[in-house]
């Protein structure tokens, strides 16, 4: 996995970090963007079951405290084969500090916090279409960067959010908690553009490891502070099993997937695909949590679907 540029080693977490190209390594770019379309669509349904996670602990488990601990699962989950990794780069990530604590502050610390705090009284289906506002965030932040978009992958993110505002409009009801997530969408947004922009050379999973442990260390004072005011919550098969599924599937797994769908297909592309998410969404909370859903809002997630296909379209952006 690489979080810079397409210059980037990408080695996956099982492979040696040095391990060299074999010599059955794709020869033209279909392989590499159909690879990375296909992980960016894994880590966007399974982060689409944290949303309805973040709502279902929204009374039993305080948010902080739900984001501390889905970290240090997570950061248990990855350190087997990320710290020795880690360790090994120490000096390259002692030299682009300031990059890792910002991708920790940013992907671990501020925007899970963001979202869990949200499913305190936004429903599951509201924070899905919310947080499809991100992949604009993504798109322009890459043209800004130099990379045309392309007008196929320019129409599709237009199609796609034009199913999500159609969506919003089209009778969802705004709580405070709303105003969390369009926070956690630019946040989201951000450090997906911060990875594009990441050292060459910088290990995958080693980077994953790092920006857990730096993110968890981050997120320590507030945990004191909500154990202080809040208390603790009550560690039962209803609060633990949701916590492994978050720490587990859409953290450790999850953010290495759409990492190295960053490296391989760019961030406007993989954006594209996370319009996915408010369809996953909508679906999993009506079938998990009974939160209704209609033909209105099949409609737009029709667009959504449609736009994801259309701006998915193969062909790697270009730069200025």
């Amino acid at each position: 996995m690489a979080v810079a540029d397409p210059r980037t080693s990408t080695t996956p977490a099982h492979a040696p970090a040095t391990a060299p190209a074999g010599p059955a390594a794709p020869a033209g770019p279909a392989a590499p963007v159909a690879l990375g379309i296909g992980l960016a669509v894994l880590a966007t349904l399974v982060w689409s079951g944290s949303f309805v996670t973040s709502r279902a602990l929204g009374d039993s488990v305080p948010p902080v405290q739900h984001a501390f601990w889905r970290w240090v699962v997570a950061l248990a989950v990855v350190a087997p084969f990320g710290a020795r990794r880690a360790w090994r780069q120490r000096d390259l990530i002692r030299r682009h500090l300031g990059f890792v604590l910002l991708a920790s502050l940013l992907g671990v610390t501020v925007y899970n916090t963001l979202v869990n705090q949200a499913g305190v009284t936004t429903p599951a289906a509201n924070m899905g279409m919310i947080m499809a506002a991100s992949p604009v965030l993504m798109a322009v932040f890459e043209r800004a960067g130099g990379v045309r978009l392309g007008a196929r992958r320019a129409a599709g993110l237009l199609v796609a959010c034009a199913g999500v505002l159609l969506l919003v409009s089209g009778g969802a009801s705004f709580s405070a908690g709303d105003l969390w997530m369009i926070a956690a969408a630019c946040c989201f947004g951000s450090y997906s553009a911060l990875l594009r922009r990441g050292p060459a050379g910088l290990d995958g999973a080693g980077f994953l490891f790092t920006t857990f442990l730096f993110g968890t260390v981050l997120l320590l004072p507030a945990q004191g502070v909500s154990l202080a005011v809040q208390g603790g919550f009550s560690p039962t098969p209803d609060t633990v099993l949701p916590l492994l599924y978050v720490g587990v599937a859409s953290s450790a797994v999850a953010f290495f997937a759409w990492n190295k769908a960053i490296s391989l297909i760019g961030p406007s592309r993989a954006g594209v695909v996370y319009y996915l998410q408010p369809v996953c969404v909508a679906l999993l909370s009506w079938a998990l949590l009974a939160e209704p859903t209609g033909w209105a809002q099949a409609g737009c997630m029709a667009l959504i679907l449609g736009g994801v296909v259309l701006g998915a379209a193969t062909g790697a952006g270009r730069r200025r």
